[in-house]
């Protein structure tokens, strides 16, 4: 690939970014690694719209590593309600208890160092060191995979990040890593607006499982009961009825919950929250 069109790639996505991307985004106002860390487990599977209020009433109330691991699991899980996934309201949690019982008040600085936390994985790592830290990390993602298709390979089928990759790197600066991947995740989810999902011919393009009747709905169901409940527990039955979803997969959801320590059972009680 010439240097010439890798050279128009970058000057088109940011003169883009200039005129048309979201910078009143609120996780773009902060370099704070623990802010941004809580913007990209909230940005998982969910869309934008509902992440922004959520993002600044969590930072709101916990701004900090210290602040979060302050408060009991079952608090941070009602606060947490409207995103789903609650495992990542935990991972989240868990890695400031484990911060704070080292006596580290912010987030490692190194991407090793960050994907040994709970619920870090390489592509979470690599954006807090590019959106926190601002170095030059390759970070692809599903807005940054659409970009890549729609401008290098328009025409082709199962392309293979192995092949994105390279490009990438080509294209990514060494100062202000930062602002780069801003527009392109900025123009890659206008493409996506605008265009059958570019994405869909990634070979990693992943189908969101059915929600509608799934033990995914139930758990979810169980979560946002207990939350609504007086010291957040309520009596196994009592929880149960209260299921809109597929009742046949209670039992597996209250198991899984529990082992994933997002919920006790005790007897007939369930209460949200599990061990420290």
């Amino acid at each position: 690939m010439k240097e010439s069109d890798l050279h128009s790639f970058t000057a088109y996505c940011l003169h883009w970014q200039q005129l048309y991307g979201r910078h009143d985004l609120p996780w773009r106002q902060t370099v704070d690694p623990y802010a941004i860390l809580v913007s990209e487990l909230m940005l998982q599977q969910t869309q934008v719209a509902r992440v922004v209020p959520k993002f600044q009433q969590f930072v709101m109330t916990y701004p900090s590593v210290q602040k979060l691991a302050a408060a009991s699991l079952a608090e941070v899980l009602v606060l947490w309600q409207g995103l789903g996934y609650n495992r990542r309201a935990r991972y989240l949690w868990q890695l400031t208890r484990l911060l704070t019982d080292s006596n580290q008040s912010n987030l490692p600085k190194t991407q090793s160092e960050l994907e040994s936390l709970p619920g870090i994985g390489p592509y979470t790592a690599a954006a807090v060191m590019a959106f926190a830290y601002n170095q030059p990390t390759v970070v692809l993602e599903t807005n940054v995979r659409t970009v890549l298709l729609y401008h290098f390979f328009p025409e082709q089928e199962q392309v293979k990040d192995v092949q994105l990759r390279p490009i990438l790197e080509a294209c990514l600066p060494m100062v202000e890593p930062r602002s780069w991947y801003a527009a392109l995740m900025d123009y890659g989810s206008h493409l996506k607006s605008v265009l059958p999902n570019p994405s869909r011919r990634s070979k990693h393009h992943a189908v969101q499982s059915r929600f509608v009747g799934s033990v995914r709905q139930v758990r979810g169901e169980i979560i946002r009961a207990l939350t609504q409940r007086v010291d957040y527990q309520g009596e196994y039955e009592e929880i149960k009825s209260l299921i809109q979803g597929n009742k046949d997969s209670f039992k597996l959801a209250v198991d899984q919950l529990c082992d994933e320590q997002l919920i006790t059972q005790k007897g007939a009680m369930l209460k949200l929250g599990g061990k420290s």
